[in-house]
């Protein structure tokens, strides 16, 4: 039987992204928003990504006939209902209580694809449960194969269709905010951040109800009572971010589902994917969180997709804050994007309802730009942009 499709509907007082980032920002810690918010370094990557997404123009063809625009968009064997997803976002539950769970459960319901990280808060099992074995799983690389092992043989059991394996993570981005807020690795909270929290009620009484956020996937290989210190020695000694093609051969050997490079930002790494059998890649620069020196997001996916797209599966994520820039970079050649901040600004500013508002919206804003321009299909939008 045909699952019938979820009614868009979304807050009419919140009409943006930004509307809801503003929210957000009045309802969590402020130790909290800034580690969603904020990027590495001096920040230019990241604003650099969502102003040159910006700077993409699109051709409107009033005149053409025109019946009805159609967000369904067909990826890995699996008709989606739009051609966006949730990138995987560490933490989670720290800037919104069970909020993996949340947008996991609305990731379904309007069927899109919902990535769970490693580091989220909420473990493989009970994601795959919400969405009946449809999340796809973020695996951060453990430095220890048999760990590695047991990992993927969680997410196959969990019946996960894709497993996206990170590479743009070698080391930990150098996050002033974060250090001075006392969010590197070990954590610690101080007593400032205690302030925040009790003039934070409703998520201080949130997190009391669903406990303090913890790595849930990783709980089966942690030793228990670890206190923050030691939880910090875990992560550095059990995992390396660090990809080569010596550690992505094994893991394709056993991965029977489709295989995912996220993190991609060259050519030559491209094509090193293509070469050991993946599947699809993700461009991706972690949202501006990683490296300040580098390009935006846009700017290599275009290369990418243009010498690449018919040999693999080309997305991006890093920079989307609406319906526009969507469909700016799948103009662009990306097959499929998935956007992180954005909806964890949904869920953190409207709890429960910003998983549904926020897909709602970005598909409300996506159907009118392809009714303005008069683009029928998803794949029919590289015919509407203006090349340069």
């Amino acid at each position: 039987m045909t699952k019938s499709k979820k009614v868009i509907q979304f807050d009419s007082r919140y009409p943006s992204v930004e509307d809801l980032r503003e929210k957000a920002k009045s309802r969590i810690p402020k130790f909290a928003f800034e580690y969603l918010d904020g990027g590495c370094n001096e920040d230019i990557n990241l604003r650099k990504n969502t102003a040159e997404i910006r700077e993409v123009e699109l051709l409107p063809y009033y005149l053409n006939q025109h019946t009805e625009s159609k967000l369904e968009t067909e990826l890995f064997g699996h008709t989606y209902d739009a051609p966006f997803g949730i990138a995987p976002v560490g933490l989670q539950g720290m800037m919104w209580p069970n909020s993996p769970e949340i947008l996991a459960k609305s990731a379904f319901e309007h069927n899109i694809p919902f990535i769970l990280s490693t580091v989220s808060t909420s473990c493989i099992e009970r994601i795959s449960e919400i969405t009946e074995g449809r999340a796809w799983f973020q695996l951060y690389h453990p430095k220890e194969a048999h760990l590695r092992d047991d990992i993927i043989k969680r997410a196959e059991a969990a019946e996960c269709p894709v497993l996206v394996i990170l590479s743009d993570v070698p080391t930990f981005g150098f996050r002033p905010r974060d250090i001075r807020n006392g969010l590197a690795m070990p954590p610690k909270m101080s007593f400032r951040n205690i302030l925040q929290i009790l003039g934070k009620p409703n998520w201080a009484l949130q997190t009391l109800k669903h406990g303090q956020p913890n790595f849930e996937t990783l709980k089966p290989y942690m030793p228990k009572n670890l206190d923050l210190k030691q939880l910090g020695k875990f992560m550095d000694y059990t995992f390396s971010g660090r990809l080569n093609e010596e550690r992505i051969k094994p893991i394709r050997d056993l991965w029977k589902g489709k295989l995912v490079l996220k993190g991609v930002a060259t050519e030559t790494d491209v094509e090193r994917a293509i070469s050991l059998g993946l599947d699809g890649v993700i461009v991706s620069n972690h949202g501006g969180r990683q490296l300040d020196a580098g390009e935006s997001t846009i700017k290599p996916l275009t290369r990418i997709a243009k010498a690449y797209g018919n040999q693999i599966t080309v997305m991006m994520d890093s920079g989307m804050r609406s319906g526009p820039d969507i469909a700016r970079t799948i103009a662009s050649g990306a097959k499929f994007t998935f956007m992180g901040r954005s909806f964890m600004y949904g869920v953190s500013a409207l709890g429960n309802k910003g998983g549904d508002h926020t897909i709602s919206l970005l598909k409300t804003q996506l159907k009118q730009v392809m009714e303005q321009i008069c683009c029928e299909k998803v794949q029919d939008f590289p015919k509407h942009l203006v090349r340069k």
